[in-house]
């Protein structure tokens, strides 16, 4: 349960006010804890949203999300970076989605956690890596969190910056890419520049380059999907080993991106974490074909 002192200053407030000022609750939220037995209480005991507070009384609720269905455990080794009791962040690996397939057998980070977790929270991925994709994958612990973490990415207070390989030389060290995103026609799939698209943002910085290859970092401003490969194709440096935007390479057989750095405020204690993972092998061994 997470709860709050009501103070002088919410004296006679609503019970639903308090904790939208404290804990910054959704009004679709607020009404999934009343129609949980328990799930929200004054003192103690179960209260209405709309119930007067006194100074001194002291308000609960539980941010969990009993009703989600649950995901089948799959056990699989998974690389913590970051855990407290609500929130994860793990070092993805190639070749792992976040979400299930249509094959049940298959492994995923949701079903990897659902194992990790012994059926104790259900995880929440906050934002989605491709499958290739290898990094930072921040994962909330109830519908709650995920909703407050949601929030915070809207408001500008997380950032995740990623490093990547890609073919080519760019003429500039440093550009912004600022092109709209859609789906393609005809695909159920592919992404790409479109004018009646969604905004996207990205930046890219040449950290290193040689013959045609170079290590850029790239840090997306929106969060469109395939946003930082279909940037790169479009910029004429499309990923390494990225089949869908570029070509397929003998050096590596996924696109060489990887969620490196991740700041963000945490929605509970207020802390601004920093966090990194290293990059994977696969990538760290053709560095030196880049220049490092």
């Amino acid at each position: 349960m997470l709860s709050v002192a009501v103070t002088t200053e919410q004296e006679n407030l609503r019970v639903q006010d308090v904790l939208r000022d404290v804990y910054d609750v959704s009004e679709s939220y607020l009404s999934k804890l009343k129609r949980r037995p328990c799930a929200l209480l004054c003192n103690g005991k179960t209260v209405y949203t709309t119930a007067k507070v006194q100074a001194g009384d002291t308000v609960a609720f539980d941010p969990g999300d009993p009703d989600r269905l649950p995901i089948r455990p799959i056990p699989f080794p998974l690389s913590i970076v970051y855990e407290d009791e609500w929130l994860l962040v793990l070092n993805k690996p190639a070749d792992l989605a976040v979400h299930p397939s249509r094959d049940p057998d298959e492994p995923t980070v949701e079903n990897a956690l659902a194992a990790y977790f012994h059926g104790t929270d259900n995880p929440h991925p906050v934002s989605r890596l491709d499958k290739g994709t290898t990094g930072l994958l921040t994962v909330a612990k109830s519908g709650y969190l995920h909703a407050r973490m949601k929030t915070i990415q809207h408001e500008g207070r997380f950032q995740k910056i990623y490093l990547a390989l890609a073919a080519g030389v760019p003429e500039e060290s440093e550009f912004i890419i600022d092109v709209p995103i859609g789906p393609e026609p005809g695909s159920s799939y592919r992404q790409c520049v479109r004018e009646d698209g969604a905004e996207a943002k990205s930046l890219c910085e040449v950290l290193e380059s040689k013959g045609t290859l170079s290590l850029v970092r790239l840090t997306p401003y929106t969060g469109r999907t395939h946003q930082l490969r279909v940037h790169m194709a479009y910029a004429g440096y499309p990923l390494l080993g990225d089949w869908l935007y570029g070509t397929r390479s003998e050096r590596i057989a996924r696109p060489a991106l990887h969620a490196a750095t991740l700041t963000f405020v945490h929605p509970i204690t207020g802390e601004t974490l920093s966090l990194s993972a290293p990059l994977p092998e696969d990538m760290e061994r053709l560095l030196p074909e880049a220049g490092r």
